[in-house]
């Protein structure tokens, strides 16, 4: 086995350090600052994709914003686990886990099928416990309103599958060159794109599924799955406000652009709105406004 493999595969399995003592601390792997945060960006993986994705970013970001990401079971420390393949339940796990986190101002970041899983949190989040996030950032996934097509990668063999990943430009491709990772993320791979491509939410009924928090959505130019007028779709999800850019690139642009994403991201944070006082809290059901 290769050095590179041996360092990629220690990724999927072995954990990396953590703030102890929390009671999500099984969701979610934090990235602690050098001083105290006045604000967390949590992230969520892409179909496949695990905690490690966003561990670069911690050293990008400024140092009062704490890096926070989604550990989905199935993989990495939680590989033992079984993976959740069904929307409601990972939104709902999640939520319950980032909430003890509203201690301070949060904001969502999710690549992928970490974009819808960002969003139905976010709206959890605001609807059942009036915490509004500061910011919603959704990359590389259709707003869940459209019609998507191909929905049944999850339905098909191992060699398919991937096959139609490779096709869409929706495979990591670190895991593309080093076929010997493949046995450690199938098993992830075929649960998430099983709970995205089964993921039906209330089409026909935007109102109520809007967030109040501005969203964001980003998209790689050539993209063979998500174009621009799919991520500008979701401009109908929320009340709050809605921008759109696009990077050169497909699917996974942002590896290629992470530097120029986390300026903007950093910039649409708005420092000076924030407070220390926490996640605003909102009264009523959003969607009522």
């Amino acid at each position: 086995m290769s050095t590179r493999v041996k360092r990629i595969e220690s990724e999927f399995v072995v954990p990396l350090v953590s703030r102890a003592g929390h009671a999500g601390a099984a969701w979610l792997r934090r990235y602690v600052p050098a001083v105290p945060p006045r604000i967390r960006l949590i992230c969520f993986p892409h179909a496949g994709g695990n905690a490690s994705a966003y561990h670069a970013w911690s050293r990008r970001l400024p140092a009062d914003v704490e890096l926070v990401s989604v550990r989905y079971p199935g993989r990495q420390d939680r590989y033992a686990e079984p993976c959740v393949d069904r929307m409601d339940e990972l939104a709902d796990r999640v939520t319950e886990a980032v909430l003890g986190l509203a201690d301070l101002p949060v904001a969502l970041f999710g690549h992928s099928m970490g974009a819808a899983v960002a969003y139905e949190v976010t709206l959890r989040l605001e609807v059942r416990h009036g915490v509004r996030p500061t910011h919603l950032f959704v990359s590389g996934h259709t707003a869940p309103t459209r019609e998507r097509t191909g929905r049944d990668l999850h339905e098909r063999d191992d060699e398919a599958m991937l096959a139609g990943l490779r096709e869409l430009g929706g495979m990591d491709p670190a895991v593309l060159e080093e076929p010997e990772l493949l046995p450690l993320v199938l098993p992830s791979l075929r649960a998430d794109l099983r709970l995205i491509e089964t993921y039906r939410p209330n089409a026909g009924q935007n109102v109520g599924r809007r967030v109040g928090a501005p969203v964001t959505a980003y998209v790689g130019t050539s993209d063979p799955e998500v174009g621009a007028g799919d991520a500008d779709a979701w401009r109908e999800l929320t009340f709050g406000g809605f921008a759109r850019r696009s990077f050169p690139g497909g699917h996974f642009y942002l590896m290629d652009h992470e530097a120029e994403l986390l300026a903007d991201v950093v910039e649409r944070l708005n420092p000076g709105e924030l407070s220390a006082a926490g996640s605003p809290r909102i009264g009523g059901v959003q969607g009522e406004q």
